[in-house]
């Protein structure tokens, strides 16, 4: 089945480096590898820190008159089955400022920043 979802996921597409967040601090973001989220033009995407590795459904709406992505997301934690659902909105051309949540679990806010050839 082919995805309807509109190119305005495009100004968050390519992969950002998870600077900050409010559930954990920036050792334990980066523990197995830098924390990322990446977004994709074809409305999907991936995220990773700590121990937990998420794949994304994104739908793009507007979040206070910027580019955003709310999403639902599966992944492992640890080995272990997880999902859950998130947003992301655009701060500007080199920040992102969002919200992920567990399914009956835990939730954070985050800002990332974007990937650079240096990271």
């Amino acid at each position: 089945m082919a995805r309807g979802v509109p190119g305005s996921v495009a100004p968050l597409a390519g992969r950002w480096r998870i600077v900050e967040m409010s559930g954990w601090d920036r050792d334990a973001i980066d523990l197995v590898e830098p924390g990322f989220i990446e977004f994709v033009e074809d409305g999907t995407g991936q995220f990773g820190f700590i121990a937990v590795r998420g794949w994304l459904d994104c739908r793009p709406v507007e979040r206070d008159g910027q580019p955003a992505v709310e999403f639902t997301w599966e992944g492992v934690d640890e080995g272990d089955q997880v999902s859950g659902r998130g947003w992301v909105s655009l701060v500007d051309d080199a920040m992102v400022a969002g919200h992920l949540f567990f399914h009956m679990g835990d939730d954070s806010s985050f800002r990332a920043e974007r990937f650079t050839p240096t990271d």
